[in-house]
């Protein structure tokens, strides 16, 4: 059983919610990815529209929004969010 499962079985609920944001950096990439990789690449999303999207997942949009940018999983710019390509993401596997 891999560390990504456990903490997917750990952290979000059945409905697909996150629980809590992690506080361990690796265990925080892996739900990040997890929420992230629901979206389609190559859209332009507003800052509203990731609010709304985030909102499915967690109450606190603004911070995994950041959280989204911080660790390369997104774009940002003019307040339009696109992911980058998976290859740019922060790995969490390379997490200490």
């Amino acid at each position: 059983n891999s560390l990504k499962d456990t903490v997917i079985r750990n952290f979000f609920s059945k409905d697909g919610r996150l629980r809590q944001i992690p506080a361990q950096t690796k265990k925080k990439l892996i739900a990040l990815q997890h929420i992230v990789e629901k979206l389609e690449p190559g859209i332009v999303y507003s800052e509203k529209e990731m609010n709304e999207f985030i909102k499915n997942y967690h109450e606190d949009y603004a911070t995994i929004r950041r959280e989204f940018i911080l660790h390369q999983f997104m774009y940002r710019e003019n307040d339009k969010y696109e992911l980058k390509p998976p290859e740019m993401w922060t790995q969490w596997e390379y997490v200490k």
